[in-house]
């Protein structure tokens, strides 16, 4: 039996637990608010103190935001702020992100293996069936987005910073602030309009909407669209090593 340390990293808060290959966890998740300011040497202390409180595991998948690609950041929102979301971007944090390789350092760190991928595909690889083409969308501080074409992992697109209208992307109208604003009713339709608006793009055979205000939504959806728990991003952290692999 391989288990793994599962961090799903959020705007708002660090969520892991531990699974085993069936996706079962193997303890209750904890969760701890993000830290701000936060440099990703500071990030690595953090998910290091998380996992001294939980049962040990074979080895790590870390769910980040943004664009990850082969486990180094290329761009990430909230943590180049200066106090987390919503808040101006740090200069000397932004650059301490950019090409950071968070795979090396974490395996460096955690002295085990270590897969890092963007946030939205670990909740993917919880979900997926393997069939057809199969879209993830995460609610949350902001949108997160992978895609999943007979169970492989497309490369990722930043779907969450495309221009929606005004001025405004994806995220910023689809994001907590926003939810914040309008009430659950009015932003729930405001994602069934979006939903809509991107099912012609994709042709989906599968959409899941996961993250943790997918629970808020409260306009029913067509029959190709799924609400989904926010624990896959926990739960998918040891089928992403099968579905994704190192």
């Amino acid at each position: 039996m391989v288990t793994t340390l599962t961090v799903d990293c959020g705007g708002g808060g660090l969520k892991a637990a531990v699974v085993d290959d069936t996706d079962t966890l193997c303890c209750e998740p904890v969760r701890v608010p993000t830290p701000y300011p936060l440099p990703p040497a500071r990030l690595v202390e953090a998910l290091l103190g998380i996992a001294a409180g939980l049962p040990a595991a074979d080895r790590v998948t870390v769910g980040l935001p943004g664009m990850i690609r082969h486990g180094v950041v290329v761009a990430t929102p909230h943590y180049v702020n200066e106090a987390g979301p919503h808040t101006p971007v740090d200069p000397e944090l932004f650059a301490l992100w950019k090409g950071f390789d968070a795979r090396a350092e974490l395996q460096r760190a955690f002295a085990r293996p270590v897969l890092v991928l963007n946030d939205a595909e670990v909740h993917g690889a919880a979900l997926v069936e393997g069939r057809g083409l199969e879209l993830v969308l995460t609610l949350g501080t902001g949108l997160g987005s992978a895609l999943f074409d007979e169970g492989r992992l497309a490369p990722h697109l930043e779907l969450s910073h495309a221009p929606y209208s005004k001025g405004r992307t994806y995220d910023g109208v689809l994001g907590e602030l926003e939810r914040q604003r309008l009430g659950d009713r009015r932003w729930s339709r405001r994602v069934q309009r979006i939903v809509d608006g991107l099912r012609p793009v994709f042709r989906w055979d599968r959409l899941y909407l996961g993250g943790g205000n997918a629970e808020r939504l409260v306009v029913a959806m067509p029959d190709d669209v799924r609400l989904v728990a926010n624990q896959a991003g926990i739960r998918g952290g040891s089928r992403a090593w099968t579905l994704i692999g190192v």
